[in-house]
């Protein structure tokens, strides 16, 4: 038998401890070879709380157990917290072709394809498992090793109890959900870091839905890498999270690379990350992200699982997603907790938290588990996100509006004022570009100070030319861009006029 050393023993926290025994109360009670599903946040520390199952199961039982992963990363990092417990345990990776001394161990770790070659080319064939362990068990790759296993108890283990495939649902494979804390709670008892969130204003109408479900790279790839995207990025970065360790999530490579280029251009310290780097290169990239303080770390989705490194102090989502399972990971890469970190910045640059709601918001996992369609079909559309969108000017930018007592202006209701009144909905904007340009002048010691000034207020005129075109039906790009330029115009030649009455 293989000696374990190295590894301390570990421990569990309190709610750890609950959750394994709710696990233990059902695999007690349910009769063999029933599937159960456990939920638990990403940070909530999954690996850990199966480590311990696996370890009591086997002393119990005198069953052996096989836990499934489906990323090479995670199957070493599993192994490695089964040490931990005092678990010998026996990776099955492309090196294993046939188990000599599958009667050394008690318990193995295999990525799903390995494993599913090696049992359809009939040279591995393990004895006596009772308990099959599956890792990241929203991921559809597992289903067809449930045949293999058909006498054993499976426990799949998820942070979003909801299946990556609609015609998959998940209640189809297992029979009962445990869950586990809550995201807010986990904070509440300093074992995660809050989330401080900001959302831009993104028009995602040229975005096209894959047959996946969720937007393609090539969509996604034109319009972020489109030059305003790019800046709009940049913006959002020296708002609110300069000089922070940063990884900015992208759904395309192109995308990715335009946004190194960008960050690059403007003197930050940048890497890019995609899965067409080698070991080493990957290697060292990360080595160099866990050491620099200021590092900003751009790439595609590799980093959403397997990848733990608790000083990052700011999450960019640079994509939109329609998969609740992704906003959930990319946003839990941020949020371990360290002595000198108990919060950390979530930028949306795609509409997400407006789709899904707040990360650290109530779930409930059980409607989702067991009503997946109506859950898929009922989340917000872009559109309806748009329109319900409210720009809130930046607190530096209000700063320089500080003579103003009000700065607020309602195109809605204004809309509705000027409707009732029969008169000509223009006036809405007219009243827009007033006020603005009141503002402006409030502000200024002359017209040049004003005109540089008005240049600030580009995303709420845009934002305020987007609320007018809804009202009137109007929602076309072109007609958008060209109300966007007559407002930038007939705004310098208000304030020009201020100024000149005020002489």
């Amino acid at each position: 038998m293989e000696v374990n050393k190295e590894v301390k023993k570990k421990t569990l926290y309190g709610y750890q401890e609950e959750d394994l025994n709710k696990i233990f109360t059902q695999l007690d009670k349910l009769p063999e070879g029933t599937n159960i599903l456990y939920q638990l946040p990403t940070g909530g520390g999954k690996t850990v709380v199966f480590s311990e199952i696996t370890r009591r199961f086997i002393e119990q039982t005198g069953k052996k157990v096989m836990v499934l992963t489906h990323r090479i990363e995670l199957s070493k990092q599993t192994s490695k917290m089964l040490k931990g417990f005092g678990v010998a345990n026996k990776v099955i990776n492309s090196e294993v072709k046939e188990l000599y001394d599958q009667d050394d161990y008690m318990c193995f770790v295999a990525m799903v394809e390995t494993l599913n070659n090696r049992l359809q080319e009939e040279k591995v064939k393990i004895n006596n498992i009772g308990l099959v362990i599956i890792d990241e068990a929203h991921y559809n790759s597992f289903r067809k090793l449930f045949k293999y296993f058909d006498k054993s108890t499976i426990l799949g283990v998820t942070a979003t109890p909801l299946s990556s495939n609609i015609k998959l649902p998940m209640k189809d494979n297992y029979k009962h959900l445990i869950i586990g804390e809550s995201i807010q709670s986990l904070i509440d008892k300093n074992f995660l870091a809050k989330a401080n969130l900001y959302n831009y204003d993104v028009s995602l109408r040229t975005l096209k839905l894959g047959i996946n479900g969720d937007y393609t790279v090539k969509s996604s790839d034109e319009f972020y890498s489109a030059h305003s995207m790019l800046g709009k990025l940049l913006t959002a970065y020296e708002e609110i999270a300069k000089g922070t360790k940063t990884l900015i999530f992208n759904n395309g490579i192109n995308t990715s690379l335009y946004v190194y280029e960008t960050f690059k251009k403007a003197g930050y310290n940048v890497r890019h990350l995609d899965n067409k780097n080698t070991a080493t290169e990957r290697k060292d990239i990360l080595e160099w992200f866990a050491e620099t303080p200021d590092a900003i770390l751009t790439s595609v989705s590799i980093l959403t699982t397997g990848f733990d490194e608790p000083t990052v102090e700011s999450i960019i989502l640079n994509r939109a997603t329609r998969s609740l399972t992704l906003y959930f990971q990319m946003i839990g890469r941020g949020s371990r907790v360290l002595p000198d970190k108990n919060a950390f910045n979530v930028i949306d640059m795609g509409n997400n938290i407006a789709r899904f709601g707040p990360w650290d918001a109530p779930v409930d996992w059980q409607e989702i588990f067991h009503f997946p369609d109506f859950y898929l079909e009922n989340i917000k559309n872009d559109e309806e996100i748009e329109r319900d969108f409210v720009y809130e000017m930046p607190d530096d930018l209000r700063a320089k509006f500080s003579n103003s007592d009000n700065i607020a202006f309602d195109v809605k209701e204004e809309y509705k004022k000027i409707f009732a009144q029969g008169k000509k909905s223009k006036l809405v904007l007219e009243k827009s570009i007033e006020q603005h340009a009141q503002i402006c002048v409030e502000n200024s010691e002359d017209v040049f100070d004003a005109r540089i000034l008005a240049k600030e207020l580009k995303d709420e005129i845009q934002y305020r030319v987007k609320q007018y075109s809804y009202c009137i039906m109007n929602n076309t790009k072109n007609y958008k861009e060209w109300l966007e330029e007559d407002y930038e115009r007939k705004l310098r030649s208000s304030i020009s006029k201020m100024f000149a009455a005020k002489m």
